[in-house]
């Protein structure tokens, strides 16, 4: 497989970028913070995608540190690649770089990247081993010791599992760790106490069943809702009622009369003053007495000047008036009879005009009192003094009306009692039902100290249930470590004396090529110690120099690489800065023994000139690609 161009839209601080790679050794040149890494990045997130992590690591990962500096043309590119004959683009998104297009340019037709067509592309590489493998770099430790650390760690792992993503004594350790951890994280009385919670929690249940803490809170509040608004009712039933009362004991008392009984007494009295009034009025309307009278007056005036006549005359015949007196005197009336009987009749005649004229003069007396009376009761009740039949028929309706409204008065203020009494009731009924509530409140807050307290105990369950199922979780971690353990221990014999066997052999010869012969091959014992072999002795890995570390380094990658890609072709090579250490004799050396070893595509990325020079120098082709 081999590289042939890619483009990119928006990764990192490139954008709108595309390069083009050829056969053979390309050479790609550019200043510290030129995107050299970007590129590099770029290339292995085209092959392999970019997962975006999760939490805190989502602010410092892969995904986050080349997001695009311009957004506008997206977080995406593309990549052509030449594989089996076939030339293949592939396009990623990376805001989800799972989803991809792949394009088959060669039979012009969109493929579906299968893992069978992935393996295919990359030599059956996954990521880890890509990176560990045919991605070089240099070592990263600063210092010698550091960088002996890693190197034998990259050997012991490579020569005891075949595989740069695992680290066997790191493995060991970590398992190690992760049982000790899980150990301490385990609770042994988690049991005891979940089942002392679990009878605690029967008994509470038990205790909040019974029939006394049955909520009666919203009953007892809606009875003295109810009796207030039956109190409010009644109290404004009883304010218009009052209200009635005073209106109508005002009209009373204005019209001077305190109840019925005074009423009735002053109608009667008024229809004792109508009827005096009518019967003086019907006397003094009678002219046949006054004639009666006058007639009577005449008459006895008539009657006693006769008889003062008849004893004049009388007189005159004899002796004269002393005869007459005689004669009256001695009752012996003798001739003087007439005179005498005329004389009395008109005595009994004017006494009697006289006592009819009194009569009627007392007549018009009391007509003129109970006129003025009535006048005064009319003029009071009815606003109009004329005295008349209408008048007093007005009269007796206005008392009427005063009696019905002294009986509605009474009858307001027998019910503003009643209702007094029975505001009294609801109000002893709305303490009660008060007190009720107290109770209930305090019930209900004593049941929910105890709900809480049974809340607080089931929490205490559940965490104490996730506490055990962690528990056996923990158990079942535990037997799984020791069983790993045990297969690790198993297998790394195997391991080593399978992969191990192949990896020093073809480590070796790389070796020897790498450095000029200066070693000729490398060595390690049963207890992973790692030795370079020289003509006249073995040298600890501890001894050699940095620059020999970094060759050896070189060397096992490159056998890993031969060891682990699968299939006919080859995966390029891609080499970031991985020669900082080299001095000039080693890198002509390993310049010359890539070119001459290795018949696939190599890209190496580097930050000085003179790779391109010694190439140049050396007349060995290369394609330069300045960024």
């Amino acid at each position: 497989m081999r590289l042939l161009n890619l483009h990119i839209n928006g990764f990192g601080k490139l954008h709108d970028c595309s390069i083009s790679f050829e056969d053979g050794l390309n050479v790609v040149y550019g200043k510290n913070e030129a995107g050299k890494s970007t590129l590099h990045s770029f290339i292995r997130g085209m092959l392999f995608g970019m997962e975006r992590m999760r939490g805190r690591a989502a602010r410092t990962d892969q995904f986050s540190r080349y997001k695009p500096w311009d957004q506008k043309n997206g977080y995406q590119g593309s990549l052509r690649l030449e594989s089996g004959g076939h030339v293949y683009r592939i396009e990623r998104d990376f805001h989800n770089s799972r989803e991809f297009v792949v394009v088959d340019e060669t039979l012009g037709q969109e493929v579906e990247p299968t893992k069978a067509l992935m393996d295919q592309l990359l030599c059956g590489l996954n990521e880890a081993a890509y990176n560990n493998t045919i991605s070089i770099g240099q070592l990263k430790s600063a210092t010698d010791e550091g960088m002996v650390t890693e190197l034998k760690n990259y050997i012991a792992n490579m020569n005891t599992t075949g595989s740069m993503a695992l680290n066997i004594t790191k493995a060991s350790a970590f398992l190690k760790a992760q049982r000790k951890e899980m150990e301490r994280q385990m609770v042994p009385e988690a049991a005891r106490s979940y089942t002392t919670l679990l009878g605690d929690i029967r008994n509470l249940e038990r205790e909040l069943s019974a029939p006394g803490y049955e909520n009666h809170l919203t009953e007892y509040q809606k009875k003295k809702a109810q009796a207030r608004a039956e109190l409010d009712d009644l109290q404004k039933e009883k304010e218009t009622l009052l209200q009635k009362v005073a209106r109508g004991r005002q009209v009373l008392e204005t019209n001077k009369f305190t109840d019925e009984a005074s009423i009735q007494a002053y109608e009667e009295h008024g229809q004792d003053i109508y009827d005096d009034y009518s019967r003086a009025k019907k006397m003094c309307e009678k002219r046949s007495r006054i004639v009666l009278a006058a007639v009577a007056l005449s008459l006895g005036l008539l009657a006693a000047l006769g008889g003062i006549l008849l004893i004049f005359l009388a007189g005159r015949t004899g002796d004269g008036s002393l005869k007459a007196l005689q004669a009256i005197s001695g009752l012996g009336l003798g001739p003087y009879l007439p005179s005498v009987l005329l004389i009395l009749l008109a005595i009994w005649l004017i006494a009697s005009g006289f006592l009819l004229f009194a009569k009627n003069g007392s007549y018009r007396k009391d007509l003129d009192y109970c006129e003025k009376l009535l006048q005064e009761i009319f003029s009071r009740h009815l606003g109009d003094g004329t005295v008349s039949e209408e008048a007093m028929d007005a009269f007796l309706v206005r008392m009427a009306e005063f009696k019905r409204l002294s009986r509605a008065v009474r009858t307001s203020e027998e019910t503003v009692a009643r209702l007094t009494e029975k505001m009294e009731q609801v109000r002893s009924q709305q303490t009660g039902f008060g007190e009720e509530i107290e109770k209930q409140q305090k019930l209900q807050w004593e049941l929910e100290k105890r709900l809480e307290h049974l809340a607080s105990c089931k929490q205490q369950a559940e965490a104490l249930k996730e506490v055990l199922r962690e528990n056996d979780r923990i158990a079942q971690e535990l037997a799984a470590i020791d069983l790993a353990q045990e297969t690790m221990t198993e297998l790394t014999t195997s391991i080593r004396d399978s992969f191990g066997l192949y990896l020093n052999k073809e480590a070796s010869r790389l070796i020897d090529g790498i450095t000029g012969g200066i070693y000729s091959s490398m060595s390690i014992d049963e207890n992973l110690n790692v030795f370079m072999n020289t003509s006249a002795k073995l040298v600890p890995l501890e001894q050699v120099s940095s620059g020999t570390m970094d060759q050896i380094y070189l060397a096992l990658r490159l056998a890993a690489a031969r060891l682990l890609c699968s299939g006919p072709e080859k995966m390029p090579l891609i080499f970031d800065d991985s020669f900082v250490l080299y001095d000039d004799d080693r890198l002509r050396t390993a310049l010359k023994w890539l070119v001459s070893s290795f018949d696939g595509q190599i890209i190496i990325f580097t930050c000085h000139k003179r790779e391109a020079q010694m190439l140049t120098a050396s007349q060995i082709p290369y394609h330069l690609i300045a960024i």
